[in-house]
């Protein structure tokens, strides 16, 4: 069969992990956020497929093929799991058979019959001095996790065929090997089994209930309207009974014996997996091992019907029951006679899946990705589909998973993620208020810019005709300090407002941090210093931009200290991406309730004519066109450490 027996609708899949946790191959791989099927450890157990509840899981149809057979040549055969009651409850055993006949099969079977032959041959078993134990072979979903992932335990495995294979030889036998055979259960794992190399020409093609079902609508079949039938001979005697759980035991006519341990039963995901690990231990003495992938075939995935546990295995015995009260013993032990030399044997092969554990080293380091970096760090909370944070690691490291899956990784991404969108909102949010600013601030400069000229050139002129000893001296002195405030006013506005071309070239940090010292003004009660972490710090940078923020937040600093005087520590320093310069003074710091302000055009803390306001505007927009970042912290309480004030720039270097 080249068609993998289950694959996802992506559209559906919601990344619940489900599928991952329910997998007891872990078959499932995560990539982008959508699970795959991984075909080559695939147990095709249909786990996934019952728990998917948005119906992302789905299994490969047999529709086609089987329409095929029923138009085809020759005589066909329907081998119907004893587990049918479970599903169909509106119809009675002779209406099942009923319905295939008008389907177009010429025979009805039970595969129960085959189920009796089975018992028989484990019973043998069983009667054996040998001491070597085996693992059942009836649920071929255990029979392909073995291969995989226990392929050491492969000659461990029972060398007989399934009830399925079992009626189907019989019924070959009976009508030629010509005859054309559809097996009608449970179970997805049927339709692998199929396809193995020595059981390819047993069974043409495999069918769920629920197909069915889906068949049976296609062909228009009016249930009410079906003529009710009996099965066809060879009848089926207690294998009826293997759709249950332990229903084998009572099928080859023997009980679990708990002191001489002669067969342990497991069946469901968890138990299945747990009795395979402790058998291969040797921790188990049993002489048969008998598990089932689901809590009973009744429990299948390829059955719809929602009805609960004890009612669906209410039904299959009341049927058995039904069917023992008016049982023809005597022709049932006569068919058992008569096909008790049928070949039953089959043949298993290693189709070893594990891939080992991989370097200890690359663990650790998907862990500490994961923010797992101690063991009281590992959760183990299971929301992955993993049960431990280290198997969460591994199948990552095999590729299997992604680190997304981690609900606590996740939890702590999206605290980062809201954050880091705050900060962005806060950012676009100013950029936006100095944009808007910024075409206000250029048209006020520019209109203002001509009429100051005027007051400028005109005010001088009558300063140097007016008498040393006029009175109107002085007052023009005041008009002109003032006017010439006013153009440093309207200067900061064109700044501001102008969004200037970065011209970048590759500068060292340190020696333009000294130029921009030695150019300003510093006076004599303030001293600066400057602290290099790092040796030459090079970065693509607009130096002249540059120069203009440092020399700014100097002078704030410095006018900050003018009174009392004080310190300003240049701090430099890099890592790999960034170079970082911190601009940090003793001064009295800048109060909590105006920090959200400080980058506001025309805010200032500073005294009337001290300042416009403007200066960490134009160095906030300057920082930005470089992709780099502005971070005040500011104390103003020395009781909480030393006051002052910390401007930290972080420049990429390219």
């Amino acid at each position: 069969m080249n068609r993998p027996i289950i694959s996802t609708i992506k559209e559906r899949c919601k990344t619940c992990y489900t599928c991952v946790r329910e997998c007891p191959a872990k078959a499932v791989s995560i990539t982008s956020g959508q699970a795959e099927i991984i075909v080559s450890r695939c147990i095709s157990c249909g786990n996934c497929v019952k728990v998917c509840s948005q119906k992302a899981k789905v299994a490969s149809s047999s529709f086609f093929e089987v329409e095929k057979i029923l138009s085809g040549p020759g005589k066909k055969a329907a081998i119907i799991a004893p587990s049918f009651p479970a599903e169909f409850r509106e119809l009675d055993y002779a209406g099942i058979v009923g319905l295939l006949r008008q389907l177009g099969f010429d025979y009805v079977n039970e595969a129960g019959f085959g189920a009796d032959l089975v018992a028989a041959e484990y019973k043998k078993i069983l009667a054996e001095e040998s001491e070597k134990p085996y693992i059942a072979t009836s649920c071929p979903a255990v029979v392909s996790y073995v291969e995989k992932y226990y392929p050491e335990l492969v000659e461990k495995l029972a060398p007989i065929v399934s009830p399925m294979i079992a009626t189907a030889r019989v019924l070959k036998k009976m009508h030629g090997n010509e005859l054309k055979v559809v097996f009608i259960g449970p179970c997805l794992a049927k339709k692998k089994e199929k396809t193995r190399d020595d059981l390819h020409n047993d069974v043409d093609e495999v069918m769920t209930f629920s197909e069915l079902r889906h068949f049976a609508e296609n062909k228009k079949i009016n249930p009410h309207k079906i003529i009710k039938s009996d099965f066809d001979r060879p009848r089926a005697g207690e294998g009826a009974l293997f759709a249950l759980s332990g229903g084998f035991l009572q099928a080859a006519d023997v009980r679990e014996d708990f002191i001489r341990e002669n067969i342990i039963t497991a069946n469901g995901k968890i138990n299945f997996v747990e009795a395979i690990k402790e058998f291969s231990r040797g921790y188990l003495n049993a002489k048969i091992l008998e598990s089932l992938s689901c809590d009973g075939c009744i429990l299948g995935p390829g059955i719809t019907n929602d009805a609960p546990l004890y009612e669906r295995r209410h039904r299959v015995s009341q049927y058995v029951k039904n069917k023992i009260r008016d049982f023809d013993r005597e022709t049932f032990e006569k068919n058992l006679e008569k096909f008790k030399n049928i070949d039953l044997g089959c043949k298993f092969s290693a189709e070893n899946q594990n891939l080992g554990e991989p370097p200890a080293d690359l663990i650790k380091t998907v862990l500490k990705k994961l923010g797992k970096f101690e063991k009281n760090d590992e959760l183990n909370c299971g929301a992955c589909g993993y049960e431990t944070c280290r198997e969460h690691a591994i199948a990552i490291v095999k590729g299997f998973a992604e680190k997304e899956m981690c609900l606590p990784y996740s939890i702590e991404q999206l605290k980062k993620t809201i954050s880091d969108l705050k900060s962005t909102k806060e950012a676009l949010n100013h950029r936006e208020k100095l944009a808007s600013m910024g075409q206000l601030s250029a048209g006020i400069a520019h209109e203002l810019n001509n009429p100051l000229g005027i007051i400028l050139m005109y005010s001088n002129i009558i300063l140097e005709e007016a008498q040393c000893c006029d009175s109107t001296r002085e007052d023009l002195q005041v008009v002109l300090n003032q006017a010439n405030r006013c153009k440093k006013i309207v200067s900061g506005l064109l700044n501001f407002s102008r969004q200037n071309k970065l011209i970048k070239n590759r500068t060292e940090i340190g020696e333009l941090v000294q130029n921009c010292i030695n150019s300003t003004y510093v006076p004599e009660q303030i001293s600066v210093e400057i602290i290099n972490r790092a040796g030459n710090i090079f970065a693509d940078i607009d130096k002249d931009q540059v120069s203009q923020v440092i020399i700014n937040l100097v002078n704030n600093s410095i006018d900050a200290m003018e009174e009392k005087g004080g310190e300003i520590l240049i701090i430099l320093d890099e890592n790999k991406e960034s170079a970082f310069f911190t601009v940090k003074d003793t001064g009295p710091g800048i109060p909590e309730k105006f920090r959200k302000q400080i980058f506001d055009p025309f805010f200032t803390t500073k005294q009337i004519g001290k300042g416009t306001g403007l200066g960490l505007s134009v160095s906030y927009g300057i920082i930005k066109m470089h992709y780099g970042s502005i971070d005040v912290a500011s104390n103003t309480d020395p009781a909480n450490g030393e006051a002052g004030t910390s401007v930290k720039i972080t420049l990429p270097k390219k």
